[in-house]
């Protein structure tokens, strides 16, 4: 007779564990009293029920949401709230998404006005005669009147602390942070690639490569998430700045009628300041915060590492070198704000000269004025090509200076900074004891 099979299947430990909870759990309900089970019985019931109902009504609710939002997006019409704002209703992907602008309270552009129209003596932003405006011999730089500017739009660029902005500001500085960290594991890693290629090991110099793609893969994720964070900051920003000008500018005091039959200071320029220098404005805040962020980041965790390998008299010397530099570069730099204002003001006037003939065409082409309208556009070219030019050779020496000094003066003063721990390995840090150590 042939011996019976003593091999068994194994238990799967999902199962099993899933066995034994539900031992516990009829144990338990056999161990509860009828009324408890009725009442548990009810509840779950209830629930359900309840549950059914609000996902019915929160899906009518959607479906007549979505219905109205085709109908408005049609007529390019939105929903007026009675707190004043509007809601309007633009395309999203498949669907449609609904947007709410809430209008600029009246107070705050109380609020607003004491910081544009009676700024500090100490800011410099008074001629003595027309309240918010730098007299000429002002120079464009970084002072506090550009300060107090900078911060007055500040405050309408990013509102509150639990703005959406905020978020973005700091989401922005998070992945600041952790650049910086990468390079200082980039840097780590580089030394012992070098340190195992020199040594001839093989296995450790190929797993330090691999180790360095894995990273390489993380820094190009984090340098394409700080670029589009910055692109989402110049928006919001944008944003913000766009719809309070158009709440100030589109009232009932008929501010854009006065700006341009009364206000001979803006005249025909309100639209190249309220579009294309706007958006130049708002790029250049976003790209400041990451400008100024990352190299004070930098310079802080850098110059501690500088500080323990190399000692003091490295971090000194550093020191005085980025002051010496900062100097040199400012002495030498041409007023590129002030002359940039001016490209701007050119650009608009040529803009006007367009518009202009745009909106006198029936005239011109009525009485003949196209030569003399031509005359004009080329002129108003011309002197936009030659200003532009002239910012250019301006900028040719301005670029040799520049990449003399950041790049081949620190680069030669990098090596004297280098070699402390050799020549004078008391000065050196870690590196000057290992010398001594060595010797």
């Amino acid at each position: 007779m042939a011996a019976q099979s003593t091999l068994r299947h194994p238990t799967d430990p999902l199962l099993a564990l899933y066995v034994r909870y539900l031992d516990i759990i009829r144990l338990k309900a056999r161990q509860t009293s009828r009324t408890t089970r009725l009442v548990a019985a009810l509840s779950l019931t209830l629930s359900i029920v309840v549950s059914g109902y609000g996902a019915n009504r929160w899906w009518r609710k959607k479906r007549a949401e979505e219905n109205t939002a085709r109908r408005l997006m049609r007529r390019n019409s939105g929903i007026r709230g009675k707190d004043g704002s509007r809601t309007i209703y633009v395309p999203y992907k498949n669907s449609t998404s609904a947007v709410t602008i809430h209008p600029t309270k009246p107070t705050t552009f109380d609020a607003h006005r004491r910081l544009f129209l009676q700024p500090p003596r100490a800011s410099g932003l008074s001629d003595g005669q027309t309240p918010g405006v730098p007299p000429p011999q002002t120079k464009p730089g970084l002072n506090l009147a550009f300060l107090h500017q900078f911060l007055s739009l500040l405050n309408i660029m990013v509102p509150r602390w639990t703005s959406k902005e905020t978020g973005l500001l700091l989401s922005h500085s998070a992945f600041l942070l952790l650049r910086t960290y990468l390079s200082l594991v980039v840097a780590r890693l580089d030394g012992e690639i070098v340190r195992d290629l020199v040594a001839g090991n093989g296995r450790l110099f190929l797993w330090g490569i691999t180790k360095w793609c894995g990273i390489g893969s993380v820094a190009s994720y984090v340098n394409a998430m700080i670029k589009f964070l910055q692109s989402k900051i110049s928006i919001a920003f944008r944003t913000r700045l766009t719809r309070y000008i158009h709440d100030l500018y589109l009232n009932d005091n008929l501010n854009y009628y006065k700006l341009l039959n009364l206000d001979g200071g803006v005249g025909e320029g309100a639209d190249q300041f309220i579009t294309q220098d706007l958006t130049l404005f708002c790029a250049s805040a976003a790209s400041l915060y990451s400008s100024l962020g990352k190299p004070l980041v930098d310079l802080c965790v850098f110059n501690y590492q500088l500080f323990r390998s190399l000692g003091p008299l490295a971090l000194s010397g550093l020191l005085a070198n980025y002051f010496l530099t900062a100097t040199i570069l400012r002495r030498l730099s041409p007023p590129f704000g002030k002359l940039k204002a001016v490209e701007g003001r050119k650009e608009g006037e040529f803009r006007a000269l367009h518009s202009r003939l745009i909106a006198n065409a029936e005239e011109v082409a009525f009485y003949g004025g196209d030569q003399m309208e031509k005359v004009f556009l080329d002129k108003g070219f011309k002197e936009l090509k030659h200003w532009m030019e002239g910012i250019y050779s301006l900028k040719i020496r301005y670029n040799m200076l520049e990449d003399f000094v950041l790049k081949y003066s620190w680069s030669a003063f990098g090596y004297l900074i280098t070699s402390l721990p050799v020549f004078l390995p008391a000065w050196g840090g870690l590196g000057g004891i290992s010398e001594l150590a060595d010797s």
